[in-house]
């Protein structure tokens, strides 16, 4: 019988199988005797927060474009059919695939990890002194792995090692011949599907979360907008400006709103730039510009889709000058965080989502203070939820982009703290 090894590894949103998902996972296929034969890996899109992005370096905006588990459910099966699974901890990984598609409904799933190769353990055989985890492991022979805790580079590492290590056991014909493949196989139950070449999502790859929104814009539209349109369209720019971030989600809404009020790219543009003219206004009200203000206003120009030089022709604007004095008379000498002045009130619900800088119990005590009121879940009478990642994937964060809820991040919402009255 020919067969064949399929290397694996996997990034996950913790350590746990059962309140956790895969986000990334790859498998690099190796022939009979060691030499690679190809490689196939995918970022997935688990319907969840990510966890802590320490260690896998994985966004929300990353994967809102992958496909879900159950997308490659069956292109995983074809991958790793017939061939023994080979992974460092490979406990972990089988287990983590195994749950995933007994989630998904294939409950016939079984990847036994006695049925599968350790590195790891092979490892401790060959190399006593080095350590468990994968790195030590390849340093001990030589193995540079660049990209740690991405799926594809820690497969391919620990096919590496494996090939590395299997001199020590009489090379791969003999080592073959000694670990019982056909048990191993046949104790390795997958879903009977077929194979779907579902499009793959890797990382660094360009998708439409990495062109401006404005580049997303229909370049013609037939001329139906008018001000009521530009005001509905300004002012959910202003919400999403609130934070000085424009996440994935809030683009993408951006983009939705424009076509469906009848906004080309040349309105947006013109529309974008008086809002950038009117946010260099206020800056001015007071005759001064501060440096914090300016750089204000550059990354303002920047989530705007204009380079910096357009902050100074913003301020140099003549109706800029002629309405400093009208315009000091209405709006706060303190630029507010978005020129709709949103601001929190004592008594606003607030809600967090994710893993931030601070610990949890640090933000509501601190929200608490501010005369906050945190609340554990999003309901319409939330104020603001405060999310690690404004583009997370929580149920908590999908629920506040359902109520159309402000999401923003952890600094934004500290600054918003200095303007509560």
């Amino acid at each position: 019988m020919t067969y064949g090894y399929a290397v694996i590894d996997t990034e996950t949103t913790g350590l746990t199988v059962n309140n956790n998902r895969i986000i990334e996972i790859a498998a690099v296929g190796l022939r009979f005797d060691g030499s690679v034969e190809g490689e196939w890996s995918t970022l997935l899109n688990p319907d969840r927060d990510l966890g802590s992005a320490d260690i896998h370096h994985i966004s929300a905006r990353d994967v809102l474009d992958a496909p879900h588990f159950f997308d490659i459910a069956g292109d995983l099966a074809e991958v790793l059919r017939d061939r023994v699974i080979v992974g460092h901890n490979v406990r972990f990984d089988a287990a983590f695939i195994e749950a995933e598609y007994r989630r998904a409904g294939f409950l016939d799933t079984l990847i036994p990890s006695e049925s599968c190769l350790c590195t790891m353990r092979l490892s401790a055989q060959v190399l006593p002194k080095a350590p468990r985890n994968l790195e030590a492991c390849c340093g001990q022979v030589g193995v540079v792995n660049e990209a740690a805790h991405s799926a594809l580079a820690d497969a391919r590492a620990t096919a590496a090692l494996l090939q590395h290590l299997m001199p020590a056991f009489g090379g791969f014909a003999t080592f073959g011949s000694q670990i019982d493949v056909g048990n191993r196989l046949a104790s390795i139950s997958l879903p009977s599907l077929p194979y779907r070449g579902v499009t793959c999502v890797h990382r660094g790859h360009a998708t439409s979360h990495t062109v401006h929104y404005l580049n997303r814009l229909a370049e013609r539209l037939p001329p139906v907008s008018g001000p009521d349109e530009h005001n509905t369209y300004l002012a959910l720019l202003d919400s999403a400006l609130i934070d000085r971030v424009l996440s994935a989600r809030e683009a993408d809404e951006l983009v939705r709103l424009a076509s469906d009020l009848g906004i080309d790219r040349a309105t947006a543009i013109r529309l974008n730039t008086d809002y950038l003219n009117a946010v260099a206004r206020v800056a001015k009200a007071d005759g001064e510009v501060t440096d914090s203000e300016f750089a204000d206003l550059v990354l303002v120009a920047e989530l705007l889709g204009f380079g910096a030089e357009s902050v100074r022709t913003a301020l140099d604007q003549e109706w800029c000058h002629e309405r400093e004095q009208d315009v000091a008379g209405r709006v706060p000498t303190t630029p507010p965080r978005s020129l709709s002045g949103f601001q929190l009130h004592p008594g606003d619900w607030v809600v967090f989502t994710g893993e931030m800088s601070r610990s949890r119990e640090d933000l509501e005590r601190i929200a608490v203070a501010a005369g906050l009121h945190p609340h554990p879940g999003v309901t319409k009478k939330v104020s603001v939820v405060v999310a690690a990642d404004p583009d997370s994937l929580s149920t908590k964060a999908r629920k506040a982009a359902d109520y159309s809820i402000p999401i923003i991040t952890e600094s934004g919402f500290l600054k918003l703290l200095g303007h509560i009255d």
